[in-house]
């Protein structure tokens, strides 16, 4: 896996630099002091994971977090503080680190990303989706969705023919999306591509519904469509 260390600490940055080096199935991009640093490399470079601190000036690690709009590399935070573990899982990431981080933990947290990132490759591969909707285990065909809707603690899978209203938060079902298909564009809403029948103003539309883009997925959503 291509990574990215992403810390201010000096000597935070020495120490994962060196655990990134002794596993083989590393490979250092690159180590960055500032989260801006880190969001210009990842426009050139193709990353699989970041090693991010929270805590950092200017702009923190979930500051950093919060500007993907879609695709986002598997995370391993790095950080001082415990308390920030809550929030942290809320971002789906892979795993959390307290400082000062032991070898045999990276490995363990490695371990996590690297499943999860083998399941992301899957996704691509894969034609349907299993959901548990009204009690029933249903499976639902990728070329049948037209778009997801969040709602507080739900989600709701709109086809043709149907809906699925299903317990998951829009990130965690994201992740089971291939991306080849799908885009967020918006906090509330994942559409498939290859539905979208026309794009006006800050709207998209599919079978007649206008579903609304959001100003900070707009630029990454025009470029998936060649438009840019």
């Amino acid at each position: 896996m291509n990574c990215l260390i992403v810390d201010d600490d000096e000597m935070s940055q020495n120490v994962v630099r060196h655990f990134v080096q002794k596993t083989d199935s590393l490979s250092l991009i690159g180590v960055c002091a500032t989260a801006m640093e880190a969001a210009n490399i990842m426009k050139k470079e193709s990353i699989d994971l970041l090693l991010l601190d929270i805590e950092m000036p200017e702009m923190s690690g979930y500051d950093l977090l919060d500007s993907f709009a879609e695709n986002p590399p598997e995370i391993i935070l790095i950080t001082a503080k415990a308390e920030y573990a809550a929030t942290a899982f809320n971002y789906q990431v892979a795993d959390y680190l307290v400082k000062p981080i032991i070898y045999s933990r990276f490995l363990k947290a490695i371990s996590r990303a690297e499943e999860k990132f083998s399941q992301s490759a899957k996704n691509e591969t894969s034609e349907e989706v299993y959901v548990r909707s009204d009690s029933k285990i249903v499976k639902v065909r990728f070329d049948e969705i037209l778009y997801v809707e969040a709602l507080a603690d739900y989600i709701t899978i709109f086809t043709k023919d149907n809906k699925y209203i299903v317990h998951s938060t829009m990130k965690g079902f994201q992740s089971r999306l291939p991306v080849k298909n799908f885009a967020r564009i918006h906090r509330s809403f994942i559409v498939n591509i290859n539905k979208v029948e026309a794009i006006e103003n800050l709207f998209v539309t599919i079978m007649k519904r206008q579903i609304p883009i959001g100003i900070s997925f707009k630029e990454a959503f025009m470029k998936r469509l060649n438009f840019l």
